[in-house]
């Protein structure tokens, strides 16, 4: 469960004064009387004699006092504590920040509020009573039109842990759908927000929903594809048509050096996109999505993910990612063999990096040697390396996609993939024991172009494979 970052706590000497009172909440030392007296404060601040406030006053309405920010950070802290959690909620806390996120306009006070729920839903009891609360959920997916990054964040924490719960996830999917203006903030915070922490947790927000409801899914996809009706009038300001492919592109592009636990997350929206032919329309349909999509994502296995001089086991790291990428570049491949984009050249790169992350895969499915001292110990450990999802998972999507490179190859194309090494004779083996026997009709084919270009490397594979030569 995720649970919201604290900011640091001020001197607990007050906290100890107080708590030997003996009005402790549950059994933490934290005291009821203090946590009373912030809640109060916090009342006060949003009473209507406090909220009826001039123009001149408004400038101090954005600024929260010290000492108040310094007990609420506690309170923040504290509320990671199931029995603070559940004192919170028994006092009614949520009703407070409610009434705090409707008419505060402290940022800082907003994203506080926000955070101290994101850390009483981590507790399923209360997720469900929070998540029951129609008006604290409106007030909550309206903070997804604030433009404090902080405040995002946190609102996006806080969802996602409801996300998470499977007894409320389908009401917070519903609400989410009955406010399509929540896509278009969405999408500009991922076109245009440099906050790395903010777009992966945005980021982890989308693929939660994808994941959860391909309704939405279909109908964010369809969002951008909607033209206005009537064209803007030459005074007026246009409004910005957001499409959700770019925008997942920008924010990948963001978080790609920074963030590889984020770049994973965004590369699966793509992949969770491609499940549905309206998601391969949206990325291909438009030449210049096309390109860019095929573009960053070629890039990513040629020259980042699992190279040459990387260490075999670097793919237990890389292996979800991956998986996602090629998945991704197979449904182009697949979809739009005449796009300008899909150079013949960049198969054989392709090749090589698909073949290396197949080797890579039997290197780490390999068992370990046992020893006769550890033997039990290695075994459950092989038998965990051998059936390991996300590896076989992987295997499956590098061998299609290397089977559909493998179709198209020219006479030309396997000549120079001999001369520049990506189809040499280990290489070669290495393709022919993952694709058989699923694909023998794509190796036969291939096998009757090497036959004419190098005879004797075919003839070779042959003979280490004879089921070919029984069928050639």
């Amino acid at each position: 469960m995720d649970r919201n970052p604290s900011p640091p706590l001020p001197n607990r000497d007050q906290d100890e004064e107080e708590g030997a009172g003996g009005d402790c909440i549950g059994s933490t030392v934290y005291s009821k009387h203090w946590l009373f007296g912030v809640l109060s404060g916090l009342i006060q601040i949003v009473s209507p004699e406090n909220t009826k406030s001039s123009s001149d006053e408004e400038e101090q309405q954005m600024e929260l006092d010290e000492e108040m920010e310094n007990e609420i950070c506690r309170v923040w802290d504290m509320s990671m504590d199931e029995d603070v959690a559940l004192f919170l909620q028994e006092f009614n806390a949520p009703d407070i920040f409610m009434g705090i996120l409707a008419k505060s306009k402290c940022p800082r006070l907003r994203e506080i509020c926000v955070g101290i729920l994101g850390n009483m839903a981590c507790f399923q009891e209360i997720c469900v009573s929070i998540s029951s609360d129609k008006n604290l959920g409106q007030v909550l997916l309206h903070c997804l039109y604030d433009s404090d990054p902080p405040t995002l964040l946190e609102t996006s924490r806080l969802l996602l842990t409801c996300l998470s719960q499977t007894e409320v996830a389908s009401v917070w999917v519903e609400r989410i759908r009955e406010y399509p203006a929540i896509y278009d903030s969405i999408c500009f915070i991922m076109s245009s927000s440099t906050n790395v922490d903010l777009l992966v947790k945005v980021g982890e927000v989308v693929d939660k929903l994808f994941d959860l409801d391909e309704k939405l899914m279909l109908e964010w996809i369809r969002n951008g594809a909607v033209q206005p009706l009537d064209p803007p009038q030459e005074d007026s300001e246009e409004q910005p048509v957001f499409k959700i492919v770019p925008c997942v592109l920008e924010a990948s592009k963001q978080v790609r050096s920074e963030n590889p636990e984020g770049l994973d997350v965004y590369m699966h929206i793509l992949q969770l996109l491609t499940t549905v032919d309206d998601g391969i329309q949206a990325i291909v349909q438009c030449p210049d999505t096309g390109k860019d999509t095929w573009n960053l994502l070629f890039d990513l296995v040629c020259h980042e993910f699992c190279q040459s001089d990387d260490p075999p086991i670097i793919l237990q790291e890389q292996k979800t990612v991956l998986a996602s990428v090629y998945s991704v570049l197979s449904a182009i491949y697949a979809s739009q063999t005449e796009q300008e984009y899909l150079k013949i050249e960049e198969d054989l790169p392709l090749i090589d990096s698909l073949i290396r992350v197949l080797q890579n895969v039997e290197h780490c499915q390999k068992k370990p040697e046992n020893s006769a001292d550890s033997n039990m110990e290695e075994t459950k450990k092989s038998d965990l390396i051998q059936d390991d999802f996300h590896l076989k998972i992987l295997k499956d999507i590098s061998c299609e996609f290397l089977s559909n490179i493998f179709q198209i190859l020219t006479k030309e194309t396997v000549a120079q993939g001999l001369k520049e090494g990506q189809l040499s004779k280990q290489k070669c083996s290495c393709a022919f024991e993952n694709l058989l026997p699923f694909y023998s009709p794509v190796i036969e084919d291939f096998l009757k172009i090497l036959h004419e270009v190098d005879k004797t490397l075919a003839d070779d594979l042959e003979e280490r494979f004879p089921s070919l030569k029984a069928q050639t």
